[in-house]
């Protein structure tokens, strides 16, 4: 449900506009005038929202709809009911989240949690930091010796930025997040908590234990990276950590030393990533993967959730499993052993 205490919508769009503007073709054009405010599920809907329906196992939902409009597929708009606008598009999903873009701006980028424009009075800012015009420092947040920030980034309450890390345009760091030892693009989203640049876990073994190798690479973060709350990138140990442009990270992402992530990839929550692993681009990877380190994930491959990684993925590929194979192999294990254990009689199996 849309709150509009917390997102008020930016203005009323009419199914007319939103036609034109995603490149949907509206089914009756005598419905063009429909004012749409609001975004919904479809199975709730609401006077002035627009919903989306798309794929099979949703296709019942189109009679029930109660809504302003609706997006969906070609085969699906003739079980609209009446007064409900439809607008035909391939792909609906896709169209519905750029009108939420639209309707609700600050929804899609971060902005200021306090308010505040300029630099706060509150913020702590070395004198040698180099602060562009437009830029928002809010109250609390640190920002170190000879940090470069750009214009429109917003660094939230409470964020510590230490020294000389850069930080280009129209970016955000969230509440508590730290930097260090980094240099990031423009239009990169850093949400709170996250940590970006810290040691590497790097050891050897030593006459009284483990003794520690010094970390001296950065992280690298290209434009219109997302890294999620909580998130660590450790810096590099000789070498560069290094996010490719359009990467989008989730939550609580473990990211090592010296790990490299290619363009557009998309990396889901609890996820693991080990030192050194290279990672091509538009790689998916699902919740809770582990890769092991050195690992090489091609360019194109699909990682199942839950799975753990121990040797190269070609690209193209999709794999899965504990250890992980490509998803025929793994598929064929679970379908041999459920039948292995449906196939046992009660009482197989004792002591020997």
């Amino acid at each position: 449900m849309t709150d509009p205490v917390f997102f008020a919508p930016s203005r009323r769009y009419t199914a007319g506009e939103v036609a034109n503007l995603t490149g949907a073709v509206l089914a009756d054009s005598s419905q063009s005038h429909i004012s749409i405010e609001a975004l919904a599920p479809a199975n709730e809907g609401g006077e002035h929202a627009l919903v989306f329906v798309d794929g099979r196992r949703n296709f019942a939902l189109m009679q029930s709809l109660k809504a302003a409009a609706v997006l969906c597929p070609t085969e699906f708009a003739s079980k609209a009911p009446v007064g409900v606008a439809v607008l035909v598009h391939p792909r609906p999903q896709q169209a519905f989240a750029m009108v939420g873009r639209l309707l609700f701006p600050t929804a899609a980028t971060p902005g200021p949690m306090t308010g505040e424009t300029g630099i706060s009075p509150h913020a702590h800012v070395d004198a040698t930091a180099h602060i562009e015009a437009g830029a928002v420092i809010e109250a609390g947040a640190v920002i170190g010796p000879r940090v470069s920030i750009g214009g429109g980034t917003v660094i939230a309450p409470h964020a510590v930025i230490g020294y000389s890390c850069q930080i280009g345009r129209d970016g955000y760091v969230g509440p508590g997040a730290s930097i260090q030892y980094a240099l990031i693009g423009n239009r990169v989203i850093i949400h709170g908590g996250a940590r970006i640049g810290q040691d590497g876990f790097g050891f050897v073994a030593g006459a009284k234990g483990p003794e520690r190798v010094p970390q001296i690479g950065r992280v690298v973060i290209q434009d219109d990276v997302e890294i999620g709350s909580n998130t660590t990138v450790d810096r590099g140990a000789m070498s560069d950590t290094i996010i490719g442009q359009g990467t989008k990270i989730d939550n609580l992402v473990q990211i090592a030393h010296n790990v490299r992530i290619g363009r557009n990839c998309i990396i889901a929550g609890l996820s693991g990533i080990s030192g050194s692993v290279t990672v091509g681009d538009n790689v998916t990877m699902g919740g809770g993967v582990g890769l092991a380190d050195h690992l090489t994930i091609g360019t194109g491959a699909k990682l199942a959730a839950r799975s753990g990684f121990m040797s190269n993925v070609p690209a193209g590929e999709i794999w899965g499993g504990y250890p992980a194979q490509p998803m025929a192999e793994a598929m064929r294990e679970i379908a041999a052993l459920r039948k292995l254990a449906r196939s046992r009689k009660p009482g197989d199996g004792g002591n020997g």
